[in-house]
C-alpha cells in the first residue's frame, strides 16, 4: 500500500465513521415506537378493595404515574385524583368512580361540609354523592369514569379504574389526549 492509497483509506474510514455517527440518531428516532416501553392495554388501576369502601361515604385515591416527554423520564408524581363512592345494594353498579377535577375550571373538587356531596371551592359549585350537579355554575356534572365490573357480593374484589382527563369549560365531555 503506497501513500497515496493509504490516505484514501484513511480518508474513506474516516468518512463512514462520521456517517455511522450522523445514522444513529436517526435510526433510534425510526425504532423508537417499537422499543417503548409498553403499558397495560387495559389502562385499568387498581385503587383499593370493594370492603374498604363504606356506601354512601366518598374516599379519595390520587393517581400516580410515571410521565415521559420524548428522551425525559420524570419520576412518579401525582397525575389526578378519582372520588370512589359506593353505591347501596339495589344499584346497578357497586361503585361509582368520579374525577376530582372540576369541570368548569379544572379546580380539585372537595366533599361538602356535611359529607352528602361535592363542592368545588374555585367557584362553589356543588355535586350530588353521584356526579350530578346542584347549580349551574359548572357546564356539566363530574366527570364519570369507567370502573373494571367486579362482584359486589365479595368484599376482596378490586376496584380498578381507567383514569382520564376531560375538556373543562364545555357541556360535553370531551377527553384530553
Amino acid at each position: 500500500m503506497n501513500r497515496r492509497q493509504w490516505f484514501q483509506f484513511g480518508a474513506a474510514a474516516i468518512g463512514a465513521l462520521i456517517g455511522l455517527v450522523l445514522a444513529v440518531p436517526g435510526v433510534a428516532y425510526l425504532l423508537s415506537p417499537l422499543l417503548k416501553r409498553r403499558t397495560d392495554d387495559s389502562d385499568f388501576r387498581t385503587l383499593t378493595r370493594l370492603g374498604d369502601l363504606v356506601e354512601g361515604q366518598p374516599r379519595s385515591f390520587s393517581i400516580i404515574e410515571e410521565q415521559r416527554d420524548a428522551w425525559v423520564s420524570y419520576p412518579a408524581t401525582p397525575v389526578g385524583t378519582v372520588w370512589l363512592v359506593r353505591q347501596p345494594e339495589d344499584a346497578p353498579e357497586p361503585v361509582i368512580a368520579l374525577s376530582a377535577e372540576c369541570p368548569h375550571l379544572a379546580c380539585k373538587i372537595k366533599v361538602s361540609g356535611d359529607g352528602k356531596g361535592f363542592l368545588c371551592p374555585c367557584h362553589a359549585s356543588f355535586f350530588e354523592l353521584d356526579g350530578s350537579r346542584v347549580n349551574r355554575i359548572s357546564p356539566r356534572g363530574m366527570d364519570t369514569l369507567e370502573v373494571e365490573p367486579i362482584d359486589p357480593n365479595d368484599p376482596n374484589a378490586e376496584i380498578r379504574v381507567k383514569f382520564h382527563r376531560f375538556r373543562t369549560g364545555t357541556e360535553e365531555k370531551i377527553p384530553l389526549a
